[in-house]
């Protein structure tokens, strides 16, 4: 991806390559989990990817410090971008936050940080078992 500058790449770009990125981290565990069934992954795959989720794991993330001063930069970048589409299933702010969720993990995966990328998805993932959600 180098032919990608990431650093000139505005919030809601970052968060389009973000979203996908996470999805494959989610579908890979739950594949891994033993599910199988298409309707049960996607029942399943929303208690991570959806906006609620991504703005709880936030929450959790600045709770427990687990982003770098860069990496929260990244994330503001995507809550704060102007977006010309609206929330379906949630209030303003969450989507807003769960845009700069998927933000940070667009910047993580353009930039070259597999390894920080798949440690930070563990983490999101241990993060929604462990609290039940």
């Amino acid at each position: 991806m180098s032919d990608v500058d990431y650093q000139q790449l505005n919030g809601i770009a970052l968060a389009y390559i973000g979203d996908a990125i996470y999805e494959v981290y989610i579908r890979r565990h739950l594949l891994a989990s033993g599910i199988s069934k298409p309707t049960k992954l996607h029942h399943r795959a929303t208690h991570y990817v959806s906006a609620k989720a991504q703005a709880f794991l936030i929450d959790k993330m600045e709770e427990e410090n687990v982003m770098t001063p860069t990496e929260q930069e990244f994330y503001k970048r995507g809550r704060n971008a102007k977006s010309h589409t609206s929330a379906k299933n949630t209030n303003v702010v969450t989507y807003r936050i769960s845009t700069g969720f998927e933000a940070l993990f667009g910047y993580l995966f353009l930039s070259g940080q597999q390894d920080r990328l798949t440690e930070l998805a563990n983490w999101c993932i241990q993060t929604v078992e462990r609290e039940g959600r």
